[in-house]
């Protein structure tokens, strides 16, 4: 069963995230090292930390009255770690 959520700030996308790299069973480090990043930045984008791009990004949604819903695959458990990124907004209409 595929987890949803509606995302309403930063921490909320963090936690998501957190989530779904916890299904797949990774450490930080290692989603780091997969994605060329630090490790900090992830800890900082799971702890919901403000930023310059999350500040704008929700005060946008909630100007306009978009709402944001983030769902960890039912894959996410079969090591199947996402790499397509062009698959983020296959489901839009």
């Amino acid at each position: 069963m595929a987890l949803r959520g509606q995302v309403r700030n930063a921490a909320t996308l963090g936690l998501m995230l957190q989530q779904g790299r916890l299904a797949r069973g990774m450490s930080q480090r290692e989603l780091a090292a997969e994605l060329g990043l630090t490790q900090r930045w992830v800890s900082e984008m799971e702890a919901g930390k403000p930023g310059k791009l999350t500040d704008r990004l929700f005060a946008m949604l909630r100007a306009t009255g978009v709402r944001l819903y983030a769902e960890i695959d039912d894959a996410a458990t079969t090591g199947d770690h996402g790499r397509d990124a062009g698959d983020a907004g296959a489901d839009h209409a």
